[in-house]
């Protein structure tokens, strides 16, 4: 059926349609331009890959700090060693 044929019925309709989609499109852009939003789901992610059901600590995360913590001090001391 053309534009010119419709009934006034179907033409509020196919609007209010539009106005959905249009409304649905208006807020896929604000959440992707709520900046602080995307990142607080980034850091629960992060919390939730890092920590167990519990809330604990995962044991991998825990021997990665310690890696890192390790080779931070190995660092110094070499630093301290080669400034004498």
């Amino acid at each position: 059926m053309t534009d010119q044929h419709k009934t006034p019925e179907e033409l509020e309709a196919e609007i209010a349609l539009q106005r959905e989609q249009l409304a649905g499109t208006v807020d896929a852009l604000a959440a992707r331009l709520d900046v602080k939003s995307q990142a607080q789901q980034k850091v629960a992610a992060l919390k939730d890959s890092a920590t167990t059901d519990d809330g604990r600590p995962r044991n991998e995360v825990l021997a990665a700090a310690g890696s890192l913590v390790a080779m931070a001090v190995v660092l110094l001391l070499w630093r301290r060693r080669g400034d004498r």
